[in-house]
């Protein structure tokens, strides 16, 4: 419970320090501590007039007050058997009084005490005891303000996080997490806006696997995805970091190359070409499943806009399927 608070070996903090001031000066004692009961020690998140941050165990008096409820007060160490062989009482530095409140968590579980302390036997009067028991509220109500605090940064952290994946999926096409059309359509304006500041040309690849029909219906639509999704493996090891791959339907894609011209998009695809010749779209150990893909090419600039862009391509689509498919046309 008390790691929970996440309290202990914590620096000194003004606000614990101001509590155990007001608490010598209100009791009128020279030792006040705010202490916290581990498992094999007691430690101080402040102190004053103690000149320590934690003692053992076996020597606490603190460790028998949070057996008790409220307030607890020895009034003279000496004549009190638990403690007249205590070495804080014998030796250094001679304690005769102690009076402490109880910090205990919201469900009433002991964490330590706010306590004063003298070289004197005495007694607190009945205002003193009240002011300590009120400070010693206070000391667990800013604890608690504390955790709540960690708490609700936790919070924001795993909502932040829950934001960015919802952000990324909104984006993203379900089957590949490649960048669906809305996604791209985005990141089309943001490069024609580059372009009219000064970037170079890009270039845009429209792909359609050939044939595709046809594995979904002789491999079924599960053998289909395994194809789309080997396809985007294939795109994001053949294209750069910088380019643009998304999933526009189906069995087609489009890729934006930035800073690229139509030939050295011409040379990209032909590396395309060439991965799907050497690659087996079947991952379940059957036998080899080779895909073509039908590709159009054209030129992105500072004035282009999506649907001329992707009408351009797509009518080079559509011809590199009628001169037979597996190949690329780009624009004159």
């Amino acid at each position: 419970m008390l790691a929970d608070y996440q309290i202990l070996d914590t620096p000194e903090e003004s606000a614990f320090d101001e509590i155990v001031e007001v608490a010598s000066l209100i009791c009128d004692a020279p030792i006040a501590v705010i202490n916290f009961i581990d498992r094999d020690r007691q430690w101080f998140k402040s102190e004053k007039g103690l000149g320590v941050r934690e003692t053992p165990l076996d020597i606490s008096i603190c460790s028998h007050a949070i057996l008790q409820p409220g307030l607890f007060i020895v009034p003279d160490t000496t004549r009190e058997a638990r403690f007249a062989n205590n070495p804080l009482v014998t030796g250094e530095p001679h304690l005769r009084f102690y009076a402490g409140a109880l910090l205990e968590s919201r469900d009433a579980y002991p964490l330590g005490t706010l306590c004063v302390l003298d070289y004197k036997p005495r007694e607190l009067t009945e205002r003193q005891r009240f002011a300590l028991q009120a400070l010693a509220n206070q000391v667990m109500a800013h604890m608690e303000l504390m955790q709540a605090h960690r708490e609700q940064a936790e919070l924001i952290r795993e909502l932040e996080a829950t934001k960015r994946e919802l952000t990324r999926h909104a984006a993203t096409d379900p089957l590949t997490g490649l960048l669906n059309r809305r996604a791209f359509e985005q990141r089309f304006a943001q490069e024609v806006a580059l372009i009219q500041r000064g970037a170079l040309p890009a270039a845009i690849l429209l792909i359609d696997l050939d044939y595709f029909k046809k594995v979904n219906d002789t491999l079924g639509h599960q053998a289909g995805d395994e194809v789309i999704l080997k396809f985007a493996k294939l795109c994001r090891e053949v294209f750069r970091q910088i380019d643009v791959i998304g999933r526009w339907g189906g069995e087609e894609f489009v890729i934006m190359l930035p800073r690229t011209t139509v030939m050295e998009a011409e040379h990209a695809a032909e590396r395309l070409h060439q991965r799907l010749a050497e690659t087996s779209m079947r991952n379940d150990g059957a036998s080899a499943l080779t895909i073509t893909a039908s590709i159009g090419v054209c030129a992105l600039t500072g004035t282009s806009t999506m649907d001329e862009c992707l009408y351009r391509a797509d009518d080079l689509l559509y011809l590199a399927k009628e001169q037979g498919r597996n190949r690329t046309v780009s624009q004159a």
